[in-house]
C-alpha cells in the first residue's frame, strides 16, 4: 500500500515497509517535516501545536511519535488526549496555538491511521503550506533543537465539553424544544470518540439515549464510514427500542448521519440539506457544498431568496468558497456540516443540534421531515483505466464533446441535464475515474454513471 500524501495530510495502513505505509519512520518524517514548516513560518517564535486523536488502536503510538518529535525540535505540544476532530481546530483558535494535528485516518478502516495538518486557523493547511511540508519532507532537511531548548507537553481533557458549551450558546439551537420534546435516540459511536461526545451533548440537552458501540477502544464493530450498509445493527437498536431516531458518526465525528424511527437511512447529502434548511430559516445567506454534493441543497437555498454556490471536492475547498460568499453554513455530501459561527471545519456535534432543534420545532418524524424536501439519488462508481492512460486527456475529451452542455470545470467536469448531472473527477493517488451521477430516482442515477463509465471506457 502506497502512503497516501495530501494538503489534508498523510494517511496509510500500519506496519510494513516506510514510504509504503505510516510507520514510525513515517510519522517521525512528516512531523518533523511539519514542525520545519511552523518555524520557517513563525520564526524567532516559541511554537505550540495542538494535538487531539480519535481511539484507534495505533493512536497512541503515533501521538507518541509525533509529539516527541516536535519536542525534539523544541515546540510546545498541547495534548486533548482523546479526541473528535472539531474539538482540536477549535482548541488551536483557543489556544492562540500555531497550529494543530490530528491523529485519525476518519471514515477509513481500524488498520488505517493518519496526521492532519491545521494551519493557525485551526483550518487545514492550504494547498502552498501543504505542498511546502511535501518539498520538506522529500528533502529530509531537519535541524532539531538542543536538551536545554527541548519542547514541553501540557495535558488538556477539557475541549470536548468546551466545544459543546459552544454549539449550545448558539442562539437558534433550541435547547427549550428540544428537551420538551422528549426525544428517544439511539447513537452508534463506533467504538471511537463519538461515544464519549455525542452522549456528552445528549446529557446536555436531557434527551434520553441508548449507547451503541460507544466504548472508545478502536475496534471498530462495522465500516466507521457512516453508510447505509454499515447501519444494520444500528437500524435493528432504533426499531427495537421504539427510538425516535439513530444517529450514527464517524471516529473522529467530523461526518454525520441520521436513522429515521422506521430504521431506514435519513441520508447522508440530507444532513446538510435539512441542517441548511434550519440555518436558513433562522439567518438567511448564502450555502456552499463540493460539486458531488445533491442539488436538493440549491433547492432549498433558493427556497429562501439565497444563492447556492459550488466547490471543488475537499474540505479545504469548500471552506475557502464559503469565506469568499460570507456563507453562513456549508458542507460537503458525506455528512460533513459546516458552521462558520463554530468553526470552518466539519462538525457533527454542531449538526446534531441543529438537526435535532428542526425536528423539535417543526414537531415533525424524522421520516416524515424527509417527504419535505426535494428528492434526488446520487450514484458513486469508479472506472479504473490503465495507469499509461493520460486521463486529463480523456476529461478533456468528455468536456469537448459536451460543450453546448452547462459545465463546472473546477474539479474535473461536471455535466448539468435537466433535473440531473453527472461529476467526473480523477483521483490523486490511484488511476481511477471517479463518476458521480444524480437523478430523480436511483434507476436514472445508476444508468447515468453506467452511460459515462461505457463512455471513458471506450478511451481506455
Amino acid at each position: 500500500m502506497t502512503i497516501i500524501k495530501s494538503i489534508a495530510g498523510i494517511r496509510g495502513t500500519i506496519g510494513g515497509k516506510p514510504q509504503e505505509n505510516l510507520t514510525p519512520i513515517d510519522a517521525v518524517k512528516y512531523a518533523a517535516s511539519y514542525g520545519r514548516l511552523l518555524k520557517t513560518k513563525f520564526s524567532n517564535k516559541l511554537i505550540t501545536v495542538v494535538i487531539g486523536r480519535d481511539a484507534r488502536i495505533s493512536g497512541h503510538m503515533i501521538q507518541n511519535l509525533v509529539q516527541n518529535t516536535l519536542i525534539a525540535m523544541g515546540i510546545n505540544c498541547i495534548d486533548l488526549v482523546l479526541s473528535t476532530t472539531p474539538p482540536v481546530e477549535v482548541a488551536v483558535k483557543k489556544e492562540n496555538a500555531h497550529g494543530g494535528i490530528v491523529i485519525t485516518a476518519s471514515h477509513n478502516p481500524i488498520n488505517w491511521n493518519a496526521l492532519k495538518f491545521l494551519n493557525e486557523e485551526g483550518e487545514y493547511l492550504s494547498s502552498k503550506d501543504g505542498e511546502e511540508l511535501l518539498l520538506i519532507a522529500n528533502k529530509n532537511d531537519f535541524n532539531f533543537s538542543e536538551v536545554q531548548d527541548l519542547g514541553s507537553i501540557s495535558k488538556n481533557s477539557s475541549y470536548m465539553d468546551y466545544h459543546i458549551d459552544q454549539v449550545l450558546k448558539l442562539n437558534y439551537v433550541n435547547q427549550k424544544a428540544i428537551k420538551e420534546s422528549n426525544f428517544s435516540i439511539v447513537v452508534d459511536g463506533v467504538n471511537s470518540t463519538g461515544g464519549i461526545i455525542v452522549p456528552k451533548l445528549l446529557d446536555r440537552l436531557g434527551i434520553r439515549h441508548t449507547p451503541l458501540y460507544c466504548e472508545p477502544n478502536g475496534n471498530f464493530p462495522h465500516n466507521p464510514e457512516p453508510s447505509e450498509e454499515s447501519i444494520t445493527d444500528l437500524s435493528k437498536s432504533v426499531i427495537s427500542n421504539k427510538a425516535d431516531l439513530g444517529i450514527v458518526v464517524d471516529p473522529d465525528v467530523d461526518r454525520l448521519a441520521f436513522i429515521d424511527e422506521n430504521g431506514k437511512m435519513f441520508g447522508e447529502d440530507y444532513t446538510l440539506v435539512s441542517c441548511a434548511d434550519y440555518v436558513l430559516s433562522k439567518n438567511p445567506g448564502n450555502t456552499v457544498s463540493n460539486l458531488s454534493s445533491t442539488q436538493a441543497l440549491k433547492k432549498i437555498t433558493e427556497k429562501y431568496g439565497q444563492n447556492h454556490i459550488e466547490s471543488a471536492v475537499g474540505e479545504v475547498n469548500v471552506v475557502e468558497v464559503m469565506k469568499k460568499n460570507n456563507a453562513v453554513i456549508g458542507g460537503e455530501g458525506n455528512g460533513g456540516v459546516i458552521v462558520p459561527d463554530i468553526h470552518y471545519g466539519r462538525d457533527a456535534i454542531v449538526g446534531i443540534a441543529i438537526f435535532l432543534s428542526l425536528l423539535a420545532e417543526r414537531k415533525l418524524k424524522v421520516s416524515e421531515l424527509k417527504k419535505t424536501y426535494p428528492y434526488y439519488y446520487i450514484s458513486k462508481k469508479r472506472v479504473e483505466l490503465s495507469s499509461n492512460l493520460d486521463i486529463d486527456k480523456i476529461i478533456n475529451n468528455l468536456i469537448d464533446k459536451y460543450k453546448d452542455e452547462t459545465l463546472n470545470k473546477v474539479d474535473g467536469v461536471k455535466i448539468y441535464f435537466n433535473n440531473s448531472w453527472v461529476h467526473l473527477r480523477k483521483s490523486n493517488t490511484e488511476p481511477i475515474i471517479r463518476v458521480y451521477a444524480e437523478a430523480e430516482s436511483k434507476e436514472s442515477a445508476d444508468k447515468l454513471a453506467e452511460r459515462f463509465i461505457s463512455e471513458l471506457r471506450s478511451f481506455n
